[in-house]
């Protein structure tokens, strides 16, 4: 009878265990112009176990003289990571894009969206097929051998490029569309879906697109991923954080009904939104220097300082009297964040939790330990 009893319990709490530690996919968003990971990067992936990126490889915007909608500030430099997360090719694109093109134009867009990833992505398996043709040529103990074969590096690199192909499992697409723009935007994405027959497609979910699903109406794609961030806009003078809060976040996640697979994206990352007057007058993202220097700015409040002087910061140009909001998430609101998601969104072992962005100066910023704590808080 006692070993029967301490079986059911060992099943009971083991059982629990497992419900608890269902683990999820630990991602990032890199949202730069270069694709040029350096020794640091790969540490800092290595180190917070990150096993997928959305990559942004190009933008889509409204020509207005051209008349039609082209693609702008392609991905460039591509230097991939040593642990190579898998890779999900991200595109964003205006509403304007969508509300200003007609059929015709939408479909000629689908099908260069499809032949400028797959550019970017045979780019990219070049880059890996010189790396592998260098170890090959020249390994590490190259110069200790005497008698050592030499191999034509050419060569080697293109049997290696012809053994790489253009495989994303995923492609994701980001706007933010509207109730007016969305019978457009929903038939681009079946369009672009054409092009990627053997992926899958996934949209950007803002959260009134959430929250008001029937309005905005559910795009025709495989999964989404909700952007639990930029809650309002950082052009509002009155914004305490434009970045997001837990009290705003709990606004727009109130029903669990939503009928598409969901990833998470939450922000890691800061930045310094300057007024004029009280007139919006640009964002600074590299700040640290300037917050740092007490003669020069002076703190009025936990979050606003003013300018005693005219400096000159990211080629912005900036006035003596200019007030500064510096803007980041609190360790305690994403851990108050990440309570709410859970309270509402079902999370799984597949459900992919995302930063935004890679950054080391955000990372640095937050701690890696940190950062894992709040993977591990799903």
């Amino acid at each position: 009878m006692k070993n029967i009893i301490f079986i059911l319990l060992f099943v009971v709490l083991n059982g629990a265990t497992c419900e608890k530690e269902h683990g999820v996919v630990r991602s990032f968003c890199y949202w730069k112009t270069d694709l040029n990971f350096e020794k640091e990067d790969d540490s800092l992936i290595r180190n917070l176990d990150v096993k997928h990126m959305y990559v942004r490889f190009f933008d889509v915007d409204w020509n207005p003289y051209a008349k039609e909608p082209l693609p702008v500030a392609t991905i460039r430099n591509i230097r991939l990571s040593e642990s190579n997360p898998d890779i999900t090719p991200s595109i964003f694109i205006t509403n304007e894009v969508v509300l200003r093109s007609d059929k015709k134009q939408l479909d000629s867009l689908a099908t260069r969206i499809a032949q400028r990833v797959q550019k970017i992505g045979e780019k990219m398996n070049e880059t890996k097929a010189d790396k592998i043709a260098n170890a090959i040529v020249y390994p590490k103990d190259y110069y200790k051998k005497e008698n050592y074969k030499s191999m034509n590096y050419d060569s080697v690199k293109s049997i290696e490029l012809a053994k790489l192909k253009v495989d994303f499992k995923e492609v994701l697409i980001d706007c933010d569309w509207t109730e007016k723009s969305k019978n457009n935007y929903f038939y681009l994405l079946k369009q672009i879906k054409k092009g990627f027959p053997t992926a899958q497609v996934s949209a950007t979910i803002r959260l009134w697109q959430y929250k008001y699903a029937s309005k905005a109406g559910i795009p025709p794609v495989d999964k989404g991923l909700l952007m639990c961030y930029n809650l309002t806009k950082p052009e509002d003078f009155k914004t305490k954080n434009s970045i997001g809060t837990s009290q705003e976040l709990a606004q727009y996640i109130t029903h669990d009904q939503y009928k598409l697979k969901l990833d998470i994206a939450l922000p890691l990352y800061s930045w310094a939104v300057v007024f004029r007057g009280n007139q919006f007058k640009g964002i600074l993202s590299d700040y640290d220097e300037l917050r740092n220097d007490t003669i020069k700015l002076k703190k009025v409040s936990d979050t606003k300082y003013v300018l005693q002087d005219d400096v000159v910061v990211e080629q912005t140009y900036l006035r003596n009297g200019d007030e500064i909001r510096i803007e980041k998430i609190s360790e305690e609101e994403l851990e108050k964040m990440i309570s709410i998601v859970k309270s509402k969104i079902k999370i799984d072992n597949q459900t992919r939790i995302t930063f935004f962005s890679f950054d080391k100066k955000y990372i640095e910023d937050y701690g890696t330990q940190n950062i894992s704590s709040y993977y591990a808080r799903f």
